[in-house]
């Protein structure tokens, strides 16, 4: 069994991956360690490319290709890899990130200081070395009206439902953190299971953190672990949040998925309705005060349209030494 499996998935976007995997190559110990990259049926010449730089850079003993059959999203990619290498740690690194010095170094530290913590994040920075959000609060139905209100008062008066956590300086408690860098304990996953696939991006990590708490599982970020992020590098939703696009329909079945399991048919409906509250007040400081729009295009008829659905899990068991 390996000491730490580095998992990274890829879709259309190899350049990026391939100065993901570079950050790993001081960071890892090849005897002990390993790197599963996985091509999430890319359809463009992805793949290839990644297997000629694994093969000129001699990195063939430590990194190795996976080829996914289909494009089954962010958790079925991860969950490919976990599945195909037994580790006693997985560091989850997006494809549009890349390690500073010594991160792994740091997490595997606290992982073996904090034996409760199954999941230790990394602090984010942008390229310009601005912290991002990296650790956070629970998404719930109050947190809704925070977001869709987006008015200073409003958010003080409920910050304990508010989502994002300031950025981790030393070692602190998270409800979730951001899986763009994330350690993930192998004991945890044996107790828990893997990523839920009927998420095909976001919201699967903000549901394997609220399911290993509720297994007793401690989630930390670690202030000393950092990582490069270009947000939004894999992904085009942020980018569609930001510029307040519409972004892909996949984000809004996602945060469905999430509210139907962790608060039930009606915790979802309240979700709706509080959102729906609070966007007529960003809504008038827009139109009266010019602010920003708060809103993409048609957020209040996807999120109303997309209704109750199958929650089960689709997940299969960690991998077996």
């Amino acid at each position: 069994m390996k000491r730490l499996v580095a998992v990274l998935v890829n879709y259309r976007t190899p350049d990026l991956t391939i100065e993901a995997l570079r950050s790993l190559v001081d960071q890892l110990d090849p005897t002990r360690d390993a790197a599963v990259v996985v091509d999430n049926a890319s359809g463009d010449d992805s793949a290839v490319r990644l297997q000629e730089w694994i093969r000129e850079s001699g990195f063939e003993s430590w990194v190795r290709l996976l080829r996914a059959e289909e494009n089954g999203g962010f958790a079925a990619g991860c969950n490919i890899a976990i599945r195909s290498t037994p580790s006693e740690h997985y560091l989850l690194l997006n494809s549009d990130a890349q390690l500073k010095p010594d991160a792994v170094a740091r997490l595997l530290e606290t992982a073996v200081a904090q034996p409760a913590a199954g999941l230790i994040g990394a602090v984010l920075e942008s390229p310009e070395g601005e912290l991002q959000s990296s650790c956070f609060r629970f998404h719930s139905p109050l947190s809704e009206l925070i977001d869709a209100a987006s008015i200073g008062p409003l958010t003080r008066l409920l910050a304990r439902w508010d989502v994002p956590l300031p950025p981790a300086t030393g070692l602190q408690e998270a409800d979730w953190t951001s899986f763009a860098c994330v350690l993930l304990r192998r004991a945890a996953l044996d107790r828990i299971g893997l990523l839920d696939e009927g998420y095909f991006l976001y919201y699967e990590d903000v549901d394997l953190c609220r399911r290993a708490r509720q297994a007793g599982w401690r989630v930390v970020c670690d202030g000393r672990a950092r990582a490069v992020h270009h947000h939004g590098g894999s992904s085009v939703v942020p980018e569609a949040l930001r510029t307040r696009t519409r972004p892909p329909a996949y984000l809004y079945h996602s945060r469905a998925r999430y509210y139907l399991r962790f608060y039930g048919r009606g915790g979802f409906w309240l979700a709706n309705a509080l959102w729906s509250a609070g966007r007529p007040i960003s809504w008038m400081r827009e139109r009266l005060f010019g602010t920003p729009r708060n809103a993409c295009p048609g957020q209040w008829l996807d999120i109303w349209r997309t209704g109750p659905r199958e929650v089960r899990p689709r997940t299969r068991p960690a991998p077996t030494p």
